[in-house]
């Protein structure tokens, strides 16, 4: 599987979010990630569905949305109906409810993902393997962009992997959030990473296309 390059618009130009959509597109993005937060269960906020559905409207790209918000389960629809390619939701946000939300995401015909935050142990996700279409492992605290990438995260990508593997779940996307830039980058793809999310390294880099292509150096 070639790696999907996802850049977070939470680092791109809010006042310019077609044009810096379009520019990563002919940059040679795959999706572009989206971060919800709703400043309880991280502390920002960001935008909602009905930004959703504007970027929607302007974009035939992955719209990749990453909730980070405390009760998911009540906005699932919302981000169906906006037009979400993949919704992958915190299973810190309601545990007991995680394994429902992943059900109820794949049956409208989209992909499930599961994020665990720089904490959360990776065997958790055991059970959730067989249903998701993603892990999604933050190599930071979720909140903002631009923090340092946490190293003690990256052993999480190889233990997925090995999930992946029992379960014979090949296609399973394993991305990685947090402080990915042309060095980390190398490090998460040689231990399974499949899929890289990056704000800061991509947005601020004069020249878009050689930041994206050296992710997947």
């Amino acid at each position: 599987m070639d790696t999907i390059i996802s850049p977070s618009i939470l680092s791109a130009d809010f006042a310019n979010l077609q044009r810096d959509i379009s520019c990563i597109s002919d940059a040679g993005a795959d999706w572009v990630h989206i971060d919800v937060m709703d400043g309880h269960f991280v502390p920002n906020i960001t935008i909602g569905a009905p930004v959703v559905k504007s970027l929607r409207k302007i974009t035939n790209m992955i719209l990749d949305v990453h909730l980070m918000i405390s009760e998911p389960n009540k906005y699932i629809d919302d981000f169906i109906d906006a037009g979400a390619d993949i919704i992958t939701f915190h299973y810190e946000a309601q545990s007991s409810l995680a394994l429902e939300i992943i059900k109820k995401i794949k049956s409208k015909g989209i992909l499930a993902g599961l994020s665990i935050k720089p904490m959360t142990p990776s065997y958790i996700l055991k059970d959730f393997i067989p249903y998701l279409d993603m892990v999604l492992i933050m190599t930071v605290e979720p909140g903002f962009g631009g923090q340092k990438f946490m190293h003690e995260c990256v052993s999480k990508i190889a233990d997925v992997k090995e999930m992946a593997r029992v379960f014979a779940k090949d296609n399973l996307y394993i991305q990685v959030d947090g402080g990915i830039n042309d060095i980390t980058a190398k490090i998460c793809k040689k231990m399974g990473a499949n899929s890289l999310v990056a704000g800061n390294y991509i947005f601020n880099n004069k020249d878009l296309k050689k930041a994206i292509c050296s992710l997947r150096e």
